[in-house]
Parts: structure tokens; sequence; C-alpha cells
């Protein structure tokens, strides 16, 4: 089975676990200072706040599979529905090791297609910081979202595109 991810952009992290945690009547399953996460039966959801400088608001919206063949099979149904695809495999992203890809829809909305193998201590691949596949690089393939403007600069200079950004 699988399951919808949804990320929303939070300017207050406490305030929108403690609404989210009222809401769901379950605290985060993970938790750091600028990250928050439910995985949920009852609805069947994987919900993350990020909070990191950006603009509060939708983030992206996923499909996160159970097993590799589920991913594989999501692989498949996103080369037939077109769009601009990203296959960015392995990585870590949101503090977890997961196999993904994703897809951007005709009116621009973000799909990732993804496997979680495991946790990270760090928010993404290539650094401590910054940068969490395709959708946080800006036009010139640096580190642009999910990091304040002050971490963005420090950390895009260190990582390498192809570890960062597509």
């Amino acid at each position: 089975m699988k399951t919808l991810h949804v990320s929303l952009k939070v300017a207050d992290l406490g305030a929108s676990v403690d609404f989210y945690s009222a809401l769901f009547a379950s605290p985060p399953s993970v938790r750091k200072p600028d990250y928050a996460k439910w995985m949920l039966d009852d609805p069947r959801v994987n919900l993350s706040l990020i909070a990191r400088g950006d603009e509060p608001g939708f983030d992206h919206l996923g499909i996160q599979a159970e097993t590799p063949q589920e991913l594989s099979e999501l692989r498949q149904r996103i080369s037939r529905a077109g769009g601009e695809v990203d296959d960015e495999g392995q990585t870590v992203c949101c503090y977890h090791s997961s196999d993904k890809t994703w897809v951007t829809d005709g009116q621009g909305v973000g799909w990732e297609a993804f496997y979680t193998s495991g946790q990270s201590e760090t928010f993404a691949a290539g650094s401590s910081d910054g940068c969490c596949g395709p959708q946080c690089c800006d036009e010139d393939g640096e580190a642009a979202r999910h990091a304040t403007p002050e971490v963005a600069a420090e950390v895009a200079p260190k990582v390498a595109p192809a570890a960062c950004c597509a």
C-alpha cells in the first residue's frame, strides 16, 4: 500500500507541530529543530513540515512506496504520465535515506515518488544542511530551497550540483 506525502513550509514550527499534533491526536514520529513528520494510518498520510527560512505554504506532493517494487511501479506510471522527470536515485533528504524520482506536472506542481530505507542525521545529501532534491535548486544549480539565505550561501559552494541539484 502506498502513502500520500504532503510537505508544507511553515514559519513557526512549534506552533505548527502543536496544531497538527492536536488535529491528528498524535505527536510527530520525527522531530528535528527545523523539521517534523507524521506517519499516520488514519488518515494514511506522510505529512512533513519544514522550517528552513522559506515562505510558508505548499512545498510538494509525493507518493511513498512501501517496497522497492512499488517504487518501480510508480516510476513506470511517471514515465507514462509525462512531465519533466528527474530520476534522483539514492539520496539523503529530510533526515531519511531514500531512492526517489521527481516529476513536475504541466502546472508546475512537483511530485516525488520514493522508497525510504532508513534515517539520517543530516537533512540532505552531500552536506550537513541545505539542498534536498531538484526542487531545492535554483536555475544555476545551487541550493536554493529548504535553507535560510545564510545556510544556502554557505552550503551551495561546497556541494557539487550532481550531489544536490539536477
